[in-house]
């Protein structure tokens, strides 16, 4: 089934699933940085991946990430509601965190295998499209860390590579790193293999993400609230692992609030 018409949305059931840090880190204005590590409801998360050989798919059941009650039948679930705000101005990027693995060593050259699928958190099973890559800082770094990946495209193309991307300065633990896809890819279905290079020191993990809503908060304590006309239901699952990624304009992620509302029907 499918929420269709305004009438489907209205008569929908709903739920509401928060996600609130308690705890603050150091970050650079203009970066992006996880907050899935610290503490709040749902509570800490571990940063580090917990395979680098195969990467594994994270759901709601896995620790850091809040609980989504299960659909009636086999009804499809759509994010038709935010209320946010923070202590910082910055944006706040809620997102499904589709696969991880790490955490990788600044040297690592890994091919993996076995990769486990997340097909069932995309639109029809099939839609890769809109997928990013980032490299999250799992230990700090010395020295400008360099990292390429090659991965599947969206459309099941292997052996397509990313731009190489070096970071500039030590990344330091949270940061995020989007990594750039292949000219002409729009998505990613799966990681073949990365190469770390340059620094001497620290760990990062490569994460699958598929972004649902970028909030602005433009200044300090501001608060906003969204209905389906602003998140343009974008499909979640009732496994889903969401989390938020804060891109602050000072140098702390501060104290993110979301909570989403999700229907189903």
């Amino acid at each position: 089934m499918a929420i269709t018409t305004l009438d489907g949305v209205i008569a929908a059931a709903r739920q509401r699933v928060n996600y609130v840090k308690t705890a603050s880190i150091t970050s650079v204005a203009g970066i992006m940085f996880s907050t899935h590590h610290l503490a709040g409801n749902p509570g800490a998360g571990t940063l580090a991946g917990g395979n680098t050989a195969n990467g594994v798919v994270p759901t709601d059941a896995t620790a850091g990430f809040p609980l989504i009650n299960a659909f009636g039948g086999s009804n499809s679930g759509y994010l038709t509601g935010l209320q946010f705000s923070s202590s910082v101005a910055c944006n706040l990027v809620l997102y499904d965190r589709l696969f991880v693995a790490g955490a990788y060593s600044f040297n690592s050259n890994v091919t993996l295998a076995t990769q486990p699928s997340y097909s069932s958190r995309v639109p029809g099973g099939t839609d890769f499209s809109g997928l990013e890559l980032w490299v999250e800082t799992v230990t700090a770094f010395t020295g400008n860390l360099s990292v390429a990946v090659t991965y599947t495209n969206e459309s099941g193309v292997t052996g397509h590579t990313t731009g190489t991307v070096a970071t500039g300065i030590a990344p330091t633990v949270g940061r995020i790193i989007q990594l750039p896809l292949a000219a002409g890819d729009t998505g990613i279905q799966k990681i073949e293999s990365v190469v770390a290079s340059v620094s001497t020191v620290g760990t990062f993990n490569l994460v699958i993400a598929r972004r649902l809503a970028t909030m602005r908060i433009p200044l300090a304590n501001y608060s906003d609230q969204w209905g389906f006309d602003r998140t343009g239901m974008p499909q979640v699952w009732a496994n889903s692992a969401l989390a938020v990624a804060v891109q602050a304009d000072s140098t702390a992620t501060g104290l993110p609030f979301v909570c989403a509302e999700i229907r189903n029907g």
